[in-house]
């Protein structure tokens, strides 16, 4: 049993933008948790982020002008670098003599990695050092600069707990997912043996279950090996699949990140597609896409009986995740405002479904 309460975590690293959607002397305005953010990057390729709202008669700065250097609000001129820092009033005379960090906008800490920029969205003054202390969520096996082969973007109208734990729900797949190459008609048992990791935990590897025997013969046609999954889930929304078949090894990384309490977006980013793989791309984009608005398109059923403020019951063992989900964002609130290290709440163990 879980209650309704819309709890958005704070002092994490939430996905803001795939990389490749900011150019070089650009920005993007974005509202990230409620909050409005524009995102720049300099002509040099670095990217920052500043609260989205001039301090003087509170125009969206992204209204106004970026040169690649600074941002110019449109109302009256005052010009920000990419720090939040006030640079220039253009209004007051020389001999007024005025501190100009007293109109500072609101920096956040930002990190560019594989590809994606993430956002460190803070409940305080001391982001940068809260951020330098939360690793920030990558693909494990993939350098630094290396870039996606496939990205996908789709915003779901719900709070983030929705979009989280029915992305993860390992019960929904013959109901919501009924396409034939995906998975048979047929329900199977599933077993998996699932153990707590870093803010969230894994399912350990185990090979493609047997109601996706579809999927599994066209891993095996395309690699020549039978594939093996592997997937963690991470705070405050981050999902990452390893399936390796054969001499091959795909990733996908899915990143929640909540607009509003009413609107959450949902990343899914793909790396490790064998190079004469590639040919498919347009097919495989618009299947990842009809697979995520099958998601979208329950979920935004699902909020028709969340207006009467249910209470929603969770059943062992197909909704563990989703309690644990619920379990880890709560002991991570308290740990937060307690200001004492976070306690992992799962524990090892071997779950079992129909699915």
């Amino acid at each position: 049993m879980i209650d309704n309460k819309n709890l958005l975590l704070r002092n994490l690293w939430y996905y803001a933008l795939p990389s490749c959607l900011l150019k070089p002397g650009k920005m993007v305005a974005r509202i990230f948790l409620g909050e409005p953010v524009l995102l720049m990057r300099s002509q040099d390729g670095k990217v920052s982020a500043v609260r989205d709202i001039c301090p003087h008669r509170a125009v969206p700065l992204s209204c106004g002008r970026f040169d690649g250097q600074e941002v110019e609000c449109c109302y009256h001129g005052w010009r920000f670098d990419p720090a939040g820092h006030c640079v220039t009033i253009p209004s007051l005379l020389p001999e007024q003599d005025t501190d100009l960090s007293r109109f500072d906008v609101q920096s956040y800490p930002i990190h560019e990695t594989q590809g994606n920029i993430w956002i460190y969205m803070s409940d305080g003054d001391k982001s940068q050092a809260n951020a330098s202390e939360m690793e920030v969520p990558i693909v494990p096996g993939f350098a630094a600069e290396q870039q996606p082969q496939l990205v996908e973007v789709m915003r779901f109208p719900c709070f983030i707990d929705h979009a989280v734990t029915g992305l993860m729900d390992p019960a929904h797949s013959p109901y919501v997912h009924r396409v034939w190459w995906w998975r048979s008609g047929e329900l199977h048992e599933e077993v998996k043996q699932f153990d707590p990791s870093p803010y969230g935990f894994t399912v350990r590897r185990h090979k493609l279950s047997e109601n996706m025997e579809n999927m599994s013969r066209l891993y095996w046609l395309v690699g020549g090996g039978i594939p093996e999954v592997e997937i963690s889930f991470r705070l405050p929304g981050v999902r990452i699949e390893e399936i390796t078949f054969g001499k091959h090894r795909l990733c996908n990384l899915t990143a929640v990140t909540p607009i509003s309490d009413t609107e959450t977006e949902v990343n899914f980013v793909l790396y490790g597609m064998p190079s004469w793989l590639t040919v498919f791309k347009p097919l495989i984009h618009v299947l990842a896409r009809k697979f995520l608005g099958q998601d979208r398109a329950v979920v935004e059923k699902q909020q028709i009986g969340l207006k009467y403020e249910p209470v929603l019951r969770l059943i062992k063992d197909s909704d563990m995740q989703a309690q644990w989900y619920y379990q880890l964002k709560r002991e991570f609130a308290r740990a937060t405002s307690e200001k004492r290290e976070f306690i992992n709440p799962v524990k090892s163990v071997l779950l079992r479904w129909f699915a």
